[in-house]
């Protein structure tokens, strides 16, 4: 169990009044409106004075409008003091924050639709698992409603025939959830409570009026009870860490399980999970407060203020999706208009470019042939930078120029096709050191294999991590007992210089350094490094797209007449003076490339070889060489295929492929 840490040790209200009454309310309130599913023709009449949210009930659940009944801003504007709205005349409504976010949308994402479809056409013979697994995050109400009634196999028919399924991540999908298991379970095993709703810890006794959670037990059945989870992150961890089960290339399940995301663990293995005073859950970042007192209900303003308030943003970094969102409303029957979607853009773009990262360049030795910088990225959220859903990607730009323009270096250029130049084919190894910028770009990303060892972006056959080089947060440590599910993968577990500085583990940082060979330029240059996010790269979508199905065609369709251009998170540039600069040799040379017998040479030139190391593509080691030569012989293992060298010379650090055929 996670222990709560003394900064948890608030108040409990449990709200005796509610309990009480609540048993005399549900005997007389019988549900008027349909139980269990709601057909597409009964839809329309669940559209409620709330811009469209749904307001039907079932046994379990109840839609997002009904909620925003209550918890909206008062229509009678003469008589404040008004619901749901700051000191500045902001409204700060639960629904109206809520209605444009990636999590209200979570059912109608045509992305989403379009991976859904795609994972059920690779293993047909687990689309009823597959799909139970995934809509019980993205429509749990529906699902979990439907297993509330007994049914096996929770269908997309039935979800687009359900309002209460469309509503995606709402109000009762998080405030219904069983506080005893909240943050035991994972990977969409979610457990709901019918009859409560569970809140915040705060003290309607204030100012010593009587309770009044009676009234939500009279107009719609449930008592609200309050609890220190539901404002902690346990609460978030039912969805946002995730196992999966495996299955071979022929659908056979392996009996194996991958780590498709574990955002609540890497806050676990964080600083900001601190478990003192100075801990902060997700809903500090994702929820920001307000320290204006609100009051949380229309038509009762003799209700005390609730101060602090969390605002229900929820916002991430996913703005490609949801400007693809913001211009298909009516095609994808969404219930926010076109300013909730901007307004939530606008907090997006907010959230990556002042909360997410850093990047700073600090210059170093220019010698006769080499310019040499330094490129630290901090990572400022309580996870991994990107984290989340495996698609996500972050990478460097790092561009010299001369005092006329010209370009002298360029490192991780965008391309017209939304892609990064250089990168390779299947995948990206890590890099400590970057002296080629035609082939060698900076890219934090987590990389699935399959069986095989090949990449794959089916999530059923993800079998192991081939990398994960993504930014862990500060306070990350490879001794935490969260480790096993936050690995770092690959090369960048032996990078000295990711996640510390100075030998000191924990800073949340990489250092990249940028060996920019120069040939006959001197005066002043430019050097300019950016930090780019892409929560949605074309590579990712090879797969899927090469499947047809009208989910995933009418998606792609969308993708690219969208455009999933990345987001500058962070830049810095700084300016330099080239003097007597000769030409450029290179690092060292491997040569044959690909080899038959195994055998390759490694060649440094006058520099001495300090070390070899060879890495299999799943990020094991499985040679070390120490020539203290300028010229050494490396054998490659039996078997066929592609691997890293890691060289080390006087002159610096690079690691380049090498295959065996």
């Amino acid at each position: 169990m996670i222990k709560m840490g003394s900064g948890k040790k608030a108040k409990v209200v449990l709200y005796v009044a509610a309990v009480a009454v609540f048993a005399v309310f549900t005997a007389a309130y019988q549900k008027s409106s349909p139980e269990g599913y709601h057909s597409a023709a009964e839809l329309g009449s669940f559209r409620s004075m709330q811009g469209g949210l749904p307001t039907g009930m079932s046994d379990m659940f109840m839609g997002s409008g009904r909620c925003a009944g209550c918890h909206g801003v008062d229509q009678d504007v003469s008589n404040p003091p008004l619901a749901l709205v700051d000191g500045e005349g902001v409204n700060v409504g639960p629904a109206e924050n809520w209605r444009a976010t990636m999590m209200a949308n979570s059912a109608k994402d045509p992305m989403w639709r379009a991976k859904l479809a795609h994972e059920t056409l690779v293993n047909p013979g687990h689309a009823g698992e597959l799909t139970n697994k995934c809509t019980s995050c993205h429509a749990p109400m529906g699902r979990f409603e439907a297993a509330h009634d007994g049914v096996e196999f929770y269908t997309t028919e039935m979800l687009d025939a359900d309002s209460l399924a469309r509503d995606g991540v709402s109000c009762m999908a998080c405030h219904a959830q069983q506080i005893e298991t909240v943050g035991l379970t994972f990977s969409g095993e979610l457990h709901y409570n019918p009859d409560t709703i569970w809140g915040p810890v705060f003290d309607i006794q204030k100012d010593g009026l009587p309770m009044q959670a009676f009234i939500m037990a009279n107009f719609v059945g449930v008592a609200p009870v309050a609890h220190p989870k539901a404002s902690a992150s346990e609460s978030c961890a039912g969805c946002h860490s995730l196992i999966t089960n495996t299955a071979d290339l022929d659908g056979n399940a392996t009996g194996t399980t991958f780590i498709e995301q574990a955002t609540y663990h890497e806050w676990l293995n964080s600083s900001y999970n601190t478990q003192n005073f100075q801990s902060v859950e997700c809903q500090g970042c994702h929820m920001p407060k307000t320290e204006d007192p609100i009051i949380i209900a229309s038509g009762y303003d003799w209700l005390p203020g609730r101060e602090p308030f969390a605002q229900h943003w929820l916002v991430g970094g996913n703005t490609f999706m949801l400007e693809l969102m913001k211009n298909r409303i009516d095609e994808l029957g969404l219930t926010a208009n076109e300013e909730h979607f901007q307004t939530v853009i606008d907090r997006t773009l907010d959230n990556l470019q002042n909360h997410t990262a850093e990047i700073e360049i600090i210059p170093g030795e220019i010698d006769s042939d080499t310019a040499r910088y330094t490129v630290r990225i901090t990572n400022k959220a309580g996870h991994k930078m990107p984290s989340g859903y495996p698609a996500r990607r972050a990478f460097v730009e790092f561009v010299m120029t001369d005092e006329d323009g010209n370009e002298v270096f360029h490192s991780g250029r965008i391309n017209p096709d939304f892609e990064v130049q250089g990168q390779n084919a299947d995948w990206e190894p890590h890099y400590d050191i970057i002296s080629d910028d035609a082939n060698e770009v900076q890219i934090y990303e987590m990389v699935m294999g399959d069986v095989m060892g090949n990449v794959t972006t089916v999530l059923e056959r993800a079998h192991h991590m081939i990398k994960d080089n993504r930014l862990v947060p500060t306070g990350f440590s490879t001794t935490h007992a969260a480790y096993d599910t936050t690995m770092i993968v690959g090369a960048a577990a032996n990078d000295p210089n990711f996640n510390a500085i100075n030998g000191l583990e924990g800073t949340g940082t990489d250092d990249v350094h940028y060996h920019i060979p120069l040939s006959g330029i001197s005066g002043n240059v430019t050097v300019t490094a950016r930090f780019w996010y892409q929560s949605l790269p074309p590579k990712w979508n090879e797969e899927m797209f090469a499947m047809d199905h009208p989910l995933i065609n009418s998606f792609e369709e969308m993708y690219w007449q969208e455009g999933p251009d990345p987001v500058q998170v962070a830049s810095h540039t700084l300016n330099s003076t080239l003097l007597n600069v000769s030409e450029v040799s290179r690092l060292f040379s491997i040569s044959p490339n690909p080899t038959s017998n195994g055998f390759v040479q490694v060649n440094a030139g006058k520099d001495a070889i300090q070390f070899i190391k060879v890495y299999s593509l799943d990020g094991r080691i499985v040679e070390t060489l120490r020539p203290q030569t300028t010229q050494a012989t490396v054998k490659l293992p039996l078997i066929v295929g592609t691997y890293l060298l890691e060289v080390q010379t006087s002159r610096g650090r690079k690691v380049e492929r090498v295959i065996r055929r």
